[in-house]
């Protein structure tokens, strides 16, 4: 670094986000947190089914975004809500369904 040069660090993006690329880094944090809690839960080829079909359905139910910039949000948001949405279904099972 250069005697004197200013050294300043990018500000921290504040979720959910201010534009475009801030919503997706967030939408994307989102899911690879609700991914990663899955992952706990299901074996290793289950996960990899459900990321395929989930993948798949939200891509379908969002294809006529395909062509506008929201179409990765939207696709991301939805991957995201199905993982949470089958978290849900695991909390009455306490437990009793991590492979840990």
């Amino acid at each position: 670094m250069l005697p004197g040069a200013v050294h300043a660090d990018a500000p921290a993006i504040q979720c959910p986000g201010e534009n475009t690329v801030e919503m997706r880094y967030c939408a994307a944090l989102a899911l690879e947190e609700s991914g990663k809690a899955l992952r706990k839960r299901l074996p290793p080829a289950l996960f990899h089914q459900w990321k395929e079909a989930t993948q798949a359905v939200c891509a379908h139910a969002y294809r006529p975004f395909l062509d506008g910039t929201i179409y990765p949000q939207l696709v991301v948001g939805c991957d995201n809500n199905l993982n949470r949405a089958l978290l849900k279904a695991f909390e009455p099972l306490n437990n009793q369904g991590d492979l840990e």
